[in-house]
């Protein structure tokens, strides 16, 4: 759109005029979700954010603070252990998490605190072997 609203047009028919040119040009055609219904949001309260929050999910984006990531990544790696099929793999799940917690403990949170403390690799896989003894 390159011209600009003629003085004396209303908006709402200088719009309308736009609209229905670019869509006698075909320009709404392609557009994705074109024929489809509007996807369902929640019968919760308005957010405004909706949209972008949305966005976020389907390219895959977290908005976790670095050091809430690493607590939700370190509980992923404890059930990953707990899952493992060899001791090899528990000893690798364990020891990758401890380096990234000690990383995080040694220099300045950037923000809440992390609350861990790498785990004791030996007192998991000692958990492990118990659980697949039963």
């Amino acid at each position: 759109m390159t011209e600009r609203k003629p003085p004396g047009v209303s908006f709402e028919t200088w719009v309308d005029k736009q609209i229905r040119e670019a869509e006698a040009r075909g320009e709404f055609a392609e557009l994705a979700g074109a024929g489809k219904p509007l996807p369902s949001i929640s019968s919760t309260s308005y957010d405004e954010l909706w949209w972008i929050k949305q966005k976020m999910a389907r390219e895959g984006l977290s908005v976790l603070h670095p050091t809430l990531a690493l607590r939700k990544e370190a509980e992923d790696a404890l059930a990953a252990a707990a899952a493992a099929p060899s001791e090899r793999v528990v000893r690798r799940i364990v020891e990758d998490i401890n380096a990234k917690i000690r990383e995080v403990m040694f220099k300045p949170p950037p923000g809440p605190p992390l609350g861990l403390k790498p785990y004791d690799v030996e007192e998991i896989v000692r958990d492990w072997h118990e659980r697949r003894a039963d």
